[in-house]
């Protein structure tokens, strides 16, 4: 049979996912979510952005996480989903965890960035058209932005979840000094921060040391850590050098120059360890994330269903003795 109707594993909830909760809410994620940051865009073919979300929801990945501009080009991994919604998941819809965000660049002109009220209300219209929604679970303002009021951006969000196009709100890469201001406002408007996503793994600790973690639970938050593998550095991809298909070589937003001998070094280092817990580097590059709950959930990015199952694997063990993360620590420069 030609494209069958798409029926998920029975199974889905019994996989092997755990679920953790967001802060002081009755949100639930699972540890592993699926980021379409990149290899949902038009630039990939359908075919593997469809295998890939049925095989996520199929071992229990319910949550979604989008941007606007996310692709290439902008817009078309929201359009992917939106195909998927209609082809597959609109029968699952109150099964999922869906996320969008606006901030960051995404049509000419001062409306089409940053964070005016104006540019979330209609970069969140967009999206919702082009996912085939009615709403999303989460909007996230995509950064702080140093010209716009933050309560500008606040009541923006406010707004959103009255109106119905969205059940929650969260912050993403927020400096800790202006997301104080950011819970304050909404926790005084009734519609709390309930999300903080940032960028997160065991070379970048900013969210441990500038207090973003401590600061997410005091105000009864979650966190979701993104760039979980430092763009493909926290894997076995460089242990041989450069490949001529990796993110290194093509120039984009992982630079030739962060692959310096030192760092070549640490990520051998780090893979010995990985090696004697018996994961892969990406394994437990995952699990130290996840080794605690001040890490609600982990966006991956996948390019392949063998890739995602692979990262997936990390869930098995999320266990580290005091030795082995003293020698990570060691291991990472630190």
């Amino acid at each position: 049979m030609i494209n069958p109707i798409y029926s998920p594993a029975s199974d889905r909830y019994e996989s092997g996912m755990s679920y953790r909760r967001c802060g002081r809410s009755g949100i639930l994620l699972p540890a592993i979510s699926l980021g379409l940051w990149h290899n949902f865009g038009d630039v990939d073919t359908f075919a593997n952005s469809l295998r890939k979300a049925h095989f996520a929801f199929d071992q229990g990945i319910t949550h979604f996480d989008l941007a606007n501009n996310y692709g290439p080009s902008f817009g078309s991994a929201e359009e992917t989903f939106g195909q998927i919604m209609k082809k597959s998941f609109a029968p699952y819809r109150d099964e999922l965890f869906i996320s969008t965000k606006a901030g960051h660049d995404m049509w000419p002109g001062p409306y089409g960035n940053w964070g005016s009220r104006k540019y979330l209300m209609a970069s969140l219209d967009q999206s919702l058209r082009r996912m085939n929604l009615d709403y999303v679970d989460i909007f996230y303002s995509h950064r702080y932005d140093p010209e716009t009021p933050v309560e500008e951006t606040m009541q923006a969000l406010v707004d959103i979840v009255r109106q119905g196009k969205a059940l929650y709100v969260g912050i993403s890469k927020y400096p800790a000094d202006k997301a104080a201001i950011a819970y304050d406002y909404l926790a005084d408007h009734d519609v709390p921060c309930l999300l903080y996503q940032g960028r997160y793994n065991i070379f970048n600790r900013e969210p441990q040391t500038e207090g973003i973690l401590d600061q997410a639970a005091a105000n009864g938050a979650g966190f979701i850590a993104f760039s979980p593998l430092s763009q493909g550095l926290l894997t076995d991809r460089y242990l041989g050098g450069i490949p001529a298909d990796s993110r290194v070589a093509r120039g984009g937003f992982l630079k030739k120059e962060s692959l310096t001998p030192e760092t070549l070094a640490s990520i051998k280092a780090l893979n010995e360890i990985a090696a004697r817990r018996g994961q892969t580097l990406a394994e437990m590059a995952l699990a130290w994330l996840l080794k605690d709950n001040s890490v609600t959930s982990v966006i991956i990015g996948a390019s392949s269903v063998e890739q995602m199952a692979d990262n997936l694997k990390a869930l098995r063990n999320t266990s580290f003795t005091s030795e082995e993360l003293a020698e990570i620590d060691r291991a990472a420069g630190l």
